[in-house]
């Protein structure tokens, strides 16, 4: 079985986080998002791995990707432009060839990971395609499942009046029927090949589809919000590590301070996550805040916040909070009167300043 990766979105909601990088190398607990869906690819078994990328994003992902050279081969397919999911599978036809194939959305975290629905993929028993379901709230903004007991019966995108609160999560598992389905496969919703309507054509020609719930939190990193609250699941498995030089510091709860970081007179609450090279000093860190490699937190307060590598917040008069910090970013305060705001903010940005 082969392992299909979609990574050629632009990532516009994450503007201007993703102006300089795509977002499956956004970081969540400090590892790129497109991380955690190789090692659940690698968990059931899959090494052979096609990513589909953009022309400017394929040199950054195959950066990304080099560590798990010696654990997987990774094949690069360019879509160009990005079509939607069907469109994905069908400029990929030739990396696929005719072998059954999971299809992984690399902006998707699940906390179990993907075993179980690989495992429901079963050709022996005329499976041609499981799918991942879970109950939300408002099941208007995604595919939306109708089902049988296991097999789905149904499939419509983003519908105005859902059938079920069972939308698709961002992994399938196919075999080769699909391109059947997709050779034709007219435009959908937003004008794109939409692989829900190539799931429905396989239902209606007699294709046995099958899905699961997904057990325990699934993610969709679509906004900075999104981004924060993974990030917060993450850490919430942490299990407290201290190997980083610590000074007259109050640590408590499950805190990861890493090797080659320092934390002098300061207060953190856990979960927290201090990569190496932070530097620490006269600060607040509150719970599920992740600091990326070598930044510095002076004479600062920060929580719920993710904090991108080299980065330097200091000298601020109020806290930090619920933030979503690039890299190489520097914010601190003008330290003079009359207080002014200077700024050099990117596109489509949103900036709330106290202004007391």
């Amino acid at each position: 079985m082969k392992g299909l990766i979609l990574a050629a979105g632009l990532g516009t909601r994450l503007r201007p986080i993703t102006s300089l990088r795509p977002k499956p190398i956004i970081d969540v607990a400090n590892r790129p998002l497109i991380h955690y869906a190789v090692d659940n690819l690698l968990e059931v078994g899959v090494r052979d791995i096609g990513v589909v990328v953009s022309p400017d994003t394929r040199d950054d992902l195959k950066r990304t990707l080099a560590t798990y050279e010696d654990r997987a081969s990774f094949t690069f397919v360019v879509q160009d432009p990005p079509e939607g999911l069907a469109h994905a599978v069908k400029v990929a036809r030739d990396f696929l060839a005719e072998d059954p194939f999971v299809m992984y959305l690399s902006d998707n975290l699940f906390e179990h990971g993907i075993a179980p629905f690989v495992e429901a993929f079963d050709p022996d028993a005329g499976v041609a395609a499981a799918l991942a379901l879970v109950p939300v709230d408002d099941p208007r903004a995604f595919g939306v499942a109708e089902l049988d007991g296991e097999r789905v019966v149904r499939l419509v995108e983003k519908p105005a009046d859902p059938p079920s609160n069972l939308a698709v999560a961002g992994v399938y598992v196919f075999d080769a029927s699909v391109h059947e389905a997709i050779a034709d496969l007219p435009r959908g919703a937003k004008d794109e090949f939409q692989i829900t309507d190539a799931i429905q054509r396989m239902i209606q020609d007699g294709r046995r589809v099958v899905a699961g719930t997904v057990d325990g939190w699934w993610k969709d990193t679509g906004t900075p919000e999104d981004i924060l609250d993974a990030n917060r699941l993450v850490l919430s498995r942490s299990v407290r590590r201290i190997d980083g030089a610590v000074e007259n510091a109050e640590i408590v709860g499950d805190v990861v301070v890493e090797e080659g970081a320092v934390v002098r007179n300061a207060t953190i609450f856990g979960p927290a996550l201090i990569a190496a090279g932070c530097r620490v000093e006269d600060a607040y860190v509150g719970p599920f805040t992740t600091l990326g490699a070598d930044v510095t937190i002076r004479d600062a307060e920060i929580e719920y916040a993710v904090v991108g590598p080299g980065s330097s917040i200091h000298h601020l008069a109020s806290r930090v909070q619920g933030s979503l910090v690039g890299a190489e970013v520097e914010i601190t305060r003008a330290g003079r009167r009359p207080r002014a705001h200077r700024l050099v903010v990117g596109d489509k940005s949103r900036l709330v300043l106290d202004t007391d």
